[in-house]
């Protein structure tokens, strides 16, 4: 891959997470205890005291959902560090399962793709 496209897909990719950090924010914050891990937050209708069930249950289901979103959105973020980690390293592009290049178009429809389209189930 040439240096232009790995430029244009480091910006797609420095774009992607700034889009994934905030929407990890509205749903979650930082593991204080390991920076590199987000909890999901109880949500505002959270109330501990509630001795209502069906308070109760609706605040389960609301963190039960916010946990399922956070994860699904934790897992891009580190595909997408994952994939600027290898633009430093002079590997982005590569599929991880064959050592191919990636296809271009799969790169732009998803810079953060760690394999290529043969293989994307795989990895």
């Amino acid at each position: 891959m040439n240096t232009a496209d790995t430029k244009h897909f480091e910006i797609k990719l420095l774009a992607e997470k700034e889009k994934l950090e905030n929407e990890l924010k509205t749903v979650g914050h930082i593991n204080p205890d390991n920076p590199k891990d987000w909890e999901p937050d109880a949500g505002d209708s959270a109330n501990e005291r509630d001795t209502d069930p069906n308070v109760k249950g609706d605040n389960m289901t609301e963190f039960e959902n916010r946990t399922a979103i956070l994860k699904q959105l934790e897992t891009q973020l580190l595909n997408v560090n994952t994939s600027l980690k290898k633009i430093e390293e002079g590997t982005y592009g590569i599929c991880s399962v064959s050592g191919e290049e990636i296809e271009k178009n799969r790169l732009e429809a998803n810079p953060a793709a760690q394999t290529c389209t043969a293989h994307m189930n795989e990895g």
